[in-house]
């Protein structure tokens, strides 16, 4: 079994519930190939007093034959019952002879929970019926849900509003790896890459696990690109489609959200996403951003603009494999070599560039510790001119509690970053629209964040803080 790499704080807040001495219900998300079954494997070492896992896609029949193959590996003998209340029955009776006969813990593990949960199956008021008639009352079950579907999760069992309102006791939310998880997990497997070679990777992966252990690091991260995308019968070829359609049971409306907010790196309103799907806003398409959101796919913001007066937050999409697809691996090629082929082109560094925005902002707490303001409050956003220059935008804005904002520009080079006249007058004339423009009175602090630093001369004065590639990777 491999290692596990990083999840120190899941690894205590599991370590902790299990010595509650109650019964605990427990469910752990996140997104698709992202290390939720191996973190609880890993934790628990397979010592289980029941587990099963559901299948994605199966039918009402495919789903009971699997739990029910789980519960004879278990112990039980009966026949298979004909419904999920005689299923849990089956479970709590191996279970009750369990609790007789070994001490500790008794270890539930059921993964791809939501998977059982098909069409007018009765599932979840089964979960129900055997948690609050009986597995609550035993203070030494610990049942552990866990599931890709994160939206389900959150609507079914988190945000339940029927009998198992209130009966999870904790939740425990699995995001990608950061920077520096994702360089650990390399290193375990062989790669001698630079921060570098590891941040170029993380931009097109993310800190996806599954994704992580396909390369070959004994190649270039770039032939790796080339023979999981491009290549024939590629390993990610068909990925994508894979992906939304395991989370979702109808993937087409969220697919086209997708698409919508693909062409646009900032974001769009709601508003202008159902303009652009020709659709009604109402709420079906609230369920499919807040499903989108809850999976980790997009994410909402504010601009804090006095422009913009009504409740009108922007929808932006920073799933990175999601954003590579769109970018490169829709468009069907038959050059096997395609990434190698574009490496130092203009294109390509401008998609370096506008992945690496999303990678600042899902290492906000890093780029805090290395400007020093990492025991502050900040609320974070990307910014847009409304008024005096349409043009003018800033990357980041971190509007901090101690009535300063770090306005942060983001930079990647593949060296150190040159500051020149027509940038820092650009950079200046940002600073001045966001501080009219915003209605903000807080002092601007700003904020140069690139791979390599920045190179000193006549216009790098203006820059007060400079956040490079070995401060993200803290």
């Amino acid at each position: 079994m491999d290692k596990l790499i990083g999840r120190d704080e899941e690894r205590k807040a599991l370590s902790l519930y299990s010595q509650s001495g109650k019964s605990e219900f427990v469910a752990v998300y996140g997104r698709r190939r992202v290390g939720k079954t191996f973190l609880v494997d890993s934790h628990f070492k397979y010592r289980y007093a029941f587990s099963t896992s559901g299948i994605i896609g199966g039918t009402k029949k495919e789903e009971v034959k699997a739990f029910y193959t789980s519960l004879l590996s278990y112990g039980y003998k009966g026949k298979c019952p004909k419904d999920w209340m005689g299923l849990f029955s089956a479970l709590r009776e191996i279970l009750e002879i369990q609790l007789k006969r070994k001490k500790g813990r008794c270890v539930i593990f059921i993964d791809e929970l939501p998977c059982f949960d098909t069409q007018k199956s009765g599932f979840v008021h089964a979960l129900d019926f055997f948690w609050n008639s009986w597995a609550s009352k035993q203070d030494r079950i610990f049942l552990i849900a866990c599931g890709s579907a994160t939206s389900w999760i959150v609507r079914n069992i988190i945000d339940n509003h029927g009998g198992l309102h209130n009966r999870l006791t904790h939740e425990i939310y699995l995001k990608p790896f950061t920077l520096k998880e994702t360089e650990s997990y390399l290193k375990s497997r062989g790669a001698k890459w630079s921060k570098l070679n590891v941040l170029n990777t993380y931009m097109v992966f993310g800190g996806v696990p599954y994704y992580l252990s396909l390369l070959d690091t004994r190649q270039s991260p770039a032939v790796n690109i080339d023979r999981m995308f491009f290549a024939e019968k590629a390993v990610l070829g068909a990925e994508y489609s894979r992906l939304y359609a395991s989370l979702f049971r109808n993937p087409e409306r969220y697919m086209e959200t997708i698409e919508v907010l693909a062409k646009c790196k900032k974001g769009l309103t709601r508003k202008e996403i159902t303009k652009q799907l020709k659709i009604t806003d109402n709420g079906h398409f609230g369920r499919v951003l807040t499903d989108l959101e809850n999976c980790g796919f997009i994410r909402q913001y504010n601009t804090f603009s006095k422009a913009i007066k009504e409740n009108s937050g922007i929808y932006q999409l920073v799933d990175f494999f999601t954003l590579f697809y769109h970018t490169f691996g829709k468009n069907k090629t038959t050059n096997e070599h395609f990434w190698s082929s574009i490496l130092r082109t203009a294109k390509l560094n401008t998609w370096y560039g506008l992945a690496f925005e999303k990678v600042c902002l899902t290492h906000i707490p890093q780029i805090k510790k290395a400007i020093g303001i990492d025991k502050i409050h900040a609320e974070y956003y990307s910014w847009q001119s409304k008024n005096q220059d349409p043009n003018a935008q800033i990357d980041l804005v971190l509007d901090r509690a101690d009535d300063i904002c770090s306005v942060c520009e983001i930079k990647y080079s593949q060296g150190e970053y040159t500051l020149a006249k027509n940038e820092y007058l650009k950079i200046m004339n940002r600073a001045n629209s966001f501080e009219q423009e915003s209605g903000n009175n807080k002092g601007i602090h700003l904020v140069m964040i690139t791979t390599f630093g920045l190179k000193n001369n006549p216009y790098s004065d203006i820059v007060q803080s400079v956040v490079n590639l070995n401060d993200m990777f803290f």
